[in-house]
């Protein structure tokens, strides 16, 4: 069992663990450390441990005497490793592998994602814990998979480490982020995160030694989330142990969603859309050139890869290409090749592959295909296809065209055609797995509207949140023009007349095309085109780029030669863009600028390709090829296959853009004399010295991160070794936490906006107990589950860069501080009158809008010339224009914001441990509109106080229910709404004005039926005229239309009517209970409240009693109830009057009965007992006669009878 040392201690401790890993790793451990305090000051864990933020570069010398040799001894063999180590730590890499539920504990294996759905494997294990605060009632699912966490550095032995990592107190953090699903309407769009703590575990395979330890593993569950099929992990340590540099280790990789496999009759996974090979041969890439990978940006689970030539195969992979397979499809490869089809070869090669969220698209000479994946997160299983869907089988296409950003809710992917339908396009929409296909125009032609009797589309471009297409159309007098046509208007517009030839721009970085320039002799041929959506910026590419803000003016790339012709490009929507020409040249441009360098080949590649080859790097090889480029995270990577005898490959690695670009940097320097001597003294390239970004806005809360935070339960091994056990309820509990955020989203606010805060809210004020249990080994599962460690995070730490996006709201804006240190020759003297003038002219700072009408920006210069410093305060702020009002994160704005240091471009670099980055440029993504994690719920709380305030009592129906109060119907109602921020936990009153309209009802909550539009009006409508309304208010406020009440929290409140002719219109109670009705009520801020942009739509159901009957109804029981009772009151009369006559004659009746019946039976008696007398007596007695009747025996007889 760990024990908790406090804090003082701990931080002892620390220091001495990092005496003993050596002072680089100390100041390392220090900055990773300063990022986990702030989360551990969240969540209150175990593992907190607090030491200064940058660590002393030596250790802490004691003070007694006789350890100094000892303290000397040590510091020389530390400074003696001091240097391998850093080294070696510089090179260490997570390893991430994805485990079945039960292949946990097996070191090396290795499983495919192929199941999508919760299971029932951990309900037992719960109805076990007995000494935990879980409810054993309570039912538990898991997720069907763990992540298997390693380390391992070059050199060193793997096992080792991760035993030493583990008895020094390192714990693997994972990070797990999940990318929302395309389609917006089916699923809420949020940022959801999870943080994990890796927990310790031996490997259950092979022999383990008495004196060895066996191999140790981390394992964590990976959780699935409803409505996301793509997942970045990323590893880091907390602190302790050995240094790793924080890297994003898989880049989604190991937990994307493969919906392209099935289980075959033995179980094992197989996939759906073709045969897997066995290897890839040499003959694979010999003969293939380079191609684009195409796919639908952070949404795409899955890549695939064509181009081999005359093969119908593809590569595909679920990791960025980390591992991958090649499979050989199961097309038909039908050959329709007529005269309206002008095919002049047949090949087997796939052309043309696209992927998207779901479904995978090909080319096959003519022939265009698609597979729909199996994704149980998305979608009904049944969409999925079970072989590949030929579509447009009576067109002839001639190219795909890919769309990389969707927009409403769908995924799009172009066809151009050629044959009989030449000038027109097909543009497919994807949503949900559905695939459909529209031909554009309709009715005419592309080519009708352009001068020439024919013409070809080369490339098309379709902006989904503009409705537009962008068309590269070439005529028969071979002619490019750029035009536009808009699906909703049906109007086509030509925007551009591409020039025939290359300008003429020698000596110039760029050229302005005014139509006035000089022209060379070589014929401008255009490939492409490209759109970034967030900066609005158009790029037409081929032997040439051209560059447009507006698509009508155009700007000239006068780097890039016009010998080479671009046949891809590629976009890191960071403001990074690469080229790949014919020749496999790589080239590279910074956007915002207009220098276009080149990578591959160039001196800088040459450099940085013999340092790896004297390294004895494996990803490089003298005899290689490229297959493909593409960006992971702003990371460019590419595909390259070794040509090595015997060893041939196909690898993925890092392309490092900046140091190459910093290895082609020319060292100007010049010479100058001090005394005698001639020196050398460089010249600084770069402006600035270092540049810093201060004052950020947090990280979570701009980029709406929703953050969960689940540690595994403490074990009381002493070792602090986990089994299956501890994981299966470690993994019961991480799905219980995700099922109490989806679970969340409820119309009634909770009295504490947490999502957790049911879960303990019974079990906290026993947590004393249950560590008292656990820390005294009373428990019988060796186990603890500390509380604290399942939360919600509103308020996580993070570094000092700038967020990825940015969400602004109506009016909202945001600021940085970018704090630049210059070079000792900037400033002047502080007595000069020309310092600021200097400073300007030597460091200067822009900001670029991409949409300059939606956002705007200023820039405040603060100069420190004692410190060489510059500040620029730069302020973004939202112009309430450019967005309408729409459902939490939908429809939103995309735009971006650019920061650039004049002078920077290409010249300014940082050295990290991951890559050596370009300092001076900084491109942010804005998305304007509502953001995704808000929210209204109703404050029922604050409901009911108030009603009882304004109608001076509160009366709660019989049969109460704490989750739905109910409200009398005499009563004033007047509603109160709150604001929950759901990423910083916020919750304020909503003080908009909104519509609030009954939408629905019933006698009870399962009987509730929704309205129709007609209904709806008549129900609610002021203006209704059919005795229909269900309630009225004294609010003045109407709709623009007069339909509707527009309320707001200072309205007088809502009076109930329920009129003749509305459902809630004479009730007949079922029980001795007053009538009750159940209204379901829609509340929508949307037209009537401009202090946002959110379209604030509530649902929620308002329980209401004591509804009175109709006034028919009322007369009616008032009649039949004032007949029965003046009934009564005379029966009563009656009975009182002649009670006492009838009791006399009763008694009388009586008395008469009972003499009857006594004289009756006296001379029966009688009769009977003389005829005995005469023979059993003597005769003295029997002839002794009966008394007389008037006699006194004879009275006293009479009586008895």
């Amino acid at each position: 069992m760990e024990t908790r040392a406090p804090h003082r201690r701990a931080s002892r401790k620390v220091e001495v663990q990092a005496a003993i890993l050596g002072a680089g790793q100390r100041g390392r451990t220090g900055a990773a450390k300063q990022r986990l305090t702030g989360f551990n000051q969240v969540t209150g864990s175990s593992y907190m441990v607090f030491w200064p933020a940058m660590s002393p570069v030596s250790p802490v010398w004691p003070r007694k005497p006789n350890l100094c040799a000892f303290w000397v001894l040590r510091l020389v063999l530390l400074l003696s490793l001091k240097s391998r180590t850093e080294g070696t730590l510089q090179n260490c890499h997570w390893l991430v592998v994805l485990n079945k539920f039960e292949n946990v504990g097996f070191h090396l294996s290795k499983d495919r994602f192929l199941e999508h759905q919760p299971v029932d494997t951990v309900s037992e294990v719960f109805s076990k814990l007995v000494d935990s605060p879980v409810d054993p009632q309570e039912k538990y699912l898991s997720f069907p998979y763990y992540l298997q966490i390693n380390f391992t550095c070059p050199g060193e032995d793997s096992e080792v480490l991760a035993r030493k990592g583990h008895l020094l107190g390192m714990k693997p953090m994972i990070q797990i982020d999940y990318i929302h699903s395309v389609n917006f309407y089916r699923w809420k769009p949020e940022n959801l995160q999870i943080l994990l703590e890796a927990a310790p575990m031996l490997s259950r395979a092979g022999d383990c030694h008495a004196e060895a330890m066996c191999i140790l593993n981390w394992y964590t569950p990976m959780p699935l989330k409803n409505g996301s099929v793509v997942a970045s992990v990323e590893v880091y340590t907390n602190g302790i142990g050995p240094f790793i540099p924080r890297k994003r280790c898989c880049f989604w990789f190991f937990v994307n969603m493969n919906g392209f496999l099935r289980k075959d009759a033995s179980g094992a996974p197989v996939f759906t859309v073709g045969y897997e090979s066995l290897s890839l041969k040499p003959s694979h890439f010999r003969l293939s050139k380079s191609r684009p990978l195409w796919y639908t940006m952070d949404h795409t689970p899955v890549f695939i890869l064509g181009g081999f030539d005359n093969e119908k195969a593809i590569l595909l992979s679920d990791s960025n290409f980390h591992d991958f397979v090649l499979l050989e499809l199961s097309i038909d490869s039908c050959w329709v090749g007529s005269y309206y089809c002008p095919i002049l070869g047949f090949s087997a090669t796939i052309h043309d592959a696209i992927a998207t969220e779901s479904t995978l698209f090909i080319r096959q000479n003519q022939l265009v295909y698609y597979f729909t994946g199996t994704y149980t997160t998305l979608f009904d299983k049944s969409r999925g296809s079970r072989g590949w869907v030929r579509v447009l089988s009576s067109e002839c296409i001639k190219k795909l065209c890919p769309v990389f950003v969707g927009g409403n809710g769908s995924e799009y992917i172009l066809a151009l055609t050629t044959g009989k339908n030449e000038g027109y396009i097909h543009i497919g929409t994807i949503t949900d797995g559905l695939v459909s296909f529209q031909m554009v125009p309709d009715g005419w032609s592309i080519c009708e509207k352009l001068p020439g009797l024919n013409c070809t589309i080369e490339w098309a471009v379709y902006i989904a949140d503009e409705r537009n297409l962008l068309l590269l159309v070439k005529t028969d007098s071979v002619q490019f023009y750029l035009v536009n046509f808009n699906l909703e208007l049906k109007t086509l517009h030509i925007l551009y007349k591409i020039p025939e030839f290359i300008p003429e721009a020698q000596n110039l970085d760029f050229l302005v095309l005014l139509g006035t320039e000089t022209y060379t002799d070589t014929p401008m041929i255009p490939q492409g085109l490209y759109f970034n959506t967030l900066n609005n910026v158009l790029y037409i590419w081929g032997n040439f780029i051209l560059q447009s803000y507006n698509r009508e003016h155009f700007i000239f790339l006068a780097d890039f030669p016009k010998e080479s012709t671009i046949k891809y490009m590629l976009n890191s929507y960071k403001g990074h863009i690469t080229f790949v020409t014919e020749d496999e040249e790589i080239w590279y441009f910074l956007e915002g600028g207009y220098d276009v360098y080149r990578i591959v080949p160039s001196q800088g590649w040459n450099t940085y390709f013999n340092l790896q080859k004297l390294e004895k790097s494996p990803l490089y090889s003298n005899d290689e090829t490229l297959v493909s480029l593409f960006y992971e995270k702003n990371h460019l990577y590419e595909l390259v296959y070794l040509f090595d005898n015997g060893k041939e490959r196909l690898v993925r690695r890092f392309l490092p853009v900046g140091k190459l670009m910093e290895y082609d940097l020319p060292k100007p320097f010049k010479i100058g004399s001090q005394r005698e001597n001639k020196i050398i003294s460089f010249e600084y390239i770069c402006p600035f010295k270092e540049i810093h970004l201060l004052d950020v806005p947090q990280k979570q809360h701009v980029e709406r991160k929703e953050s969960y935070l689940a540690l595994p339960p403490l074990v009381s091994e002493s070792s602090g070794f986990h089994n299956n056990y501890t994981l299966a309820v470690y993994q019961g509990l991480v799905y219980y936490l995700l099922w109490l955020h989806a679970k969340y989203n409820k119309p009634y606010a909770d009295p504490v906006h947490d999502p957790t805060w049911r879960w303990w809210q019974h079990k906290i004020v026993y947590k004393d107990y249950y560590f008292y249990l656990f820390s005294n080994r009373l428990t019988a599962e060796g186990m603890y589950i500390n509380m604290n460690a399942y939360q919600k995070l509103y308020n996580l730490s993070s570094d000092y860069s700038m967020a990825d996006f940015v969400f602004l709201d109506k009016g909202n804006w945001f600021s940085i501080t970018a704090a630049l240190l210059s070079h000792q020759d900037t400033f002047t003297s502080a007595d000069s009158p020309g310092a600021g003038l200097e400073v300007d002219r030597k460091l200067a700072v822009s900001v670029i809008l991409a949409d300059p009408e939606c956002l705007s920006s200023s820039v405040t210069q603060e100069i420190h010339l004692n410190r060489n410093l510059l500040l620029f305060k730069i302020k973004i702020t939202d112009k309430r224009k450019c967005s309408e009002q729409g459902i939490t994160g939908r429809n939103l704005k995309k735009t971006s914001m650019l920061i650039k240091v004049l002078g920077a471009s290409g010249k300014c670099f940082q050295a990290t441990t991951l890559d050596t980055i370009i300092r001076g440029f900084l491109m942010t993504k804005i998305f304007i509109g509502c953001p995704p994690g808000k929210r209204l719920a109703f404050d029922v709380s604050y409901t009911v106080m108030h009603s009882q305030k304004i109608n001076k009592h509160y009366l709660d129906c019989v049969v109460k229910d704490p989750e739905m109060p109910c409200f009398l119907f005499r009563d004033l109602f007047q509603p109160f709404f709150l604001v929950q921020d759901l990423v910083t936990g916020d919750s304020g009153s909503f003080l908009g004005s909104y519509v609030l309209k009954v939408v629905g009802g019933g006698r009870t909550e399962e009987t509730i039926k929704d309205y129709t539009e007609e209904e709806i009006f008549r129900y609610n409508s002021p203006l209704d005229t059919t005795k229909s309304l269900i309630w009225k208010t004294k609010a003045e406020r109407t709709t623009s239309d007069n339909k509707f009440y527009i309320m707001s929290h200072k309205s007088p409140g809502i009076e109930w009517l329920c009129s003749e002719n509305s459902p809630c219109y004479d009730i007949i109670p079922t029980d001795i209970f007053p009538p009750e009705f159940f209204f379901k009520l829609l509340v929508s801020n949307r037209g009537v409240d401009d202090s946002t942009y959110c379209d604030y739509q509530l649902t929620f159901i308002v329980h209401i009693h004591g509804l009175p009957l109709s006034s028919k109804r009322s007369s009616f029981t008032f009649v039949v109830s004032s007949t029965i009772f003046l009934g009564l009151v005379v029966l009563y009369i009656l009975f009182c009057l002649l009670w006492p006559h009838i009791s006399r004659a009763w008694a009388s009746l009586r008395w008469r009965i009972n003499n009857i019946m006594a004289s009756e039976s006296y001379f029966t008696y009688a009769t009977s007992t003389a005829g005995f007398s005469l023979q059993s007596h003597s005769s003295e007695e029997s002839f002794k006669g009966p008394p007389r009747v008037d006699s006194k025996e004879g009275n006293v007889q009479a009586k008895k009878a």
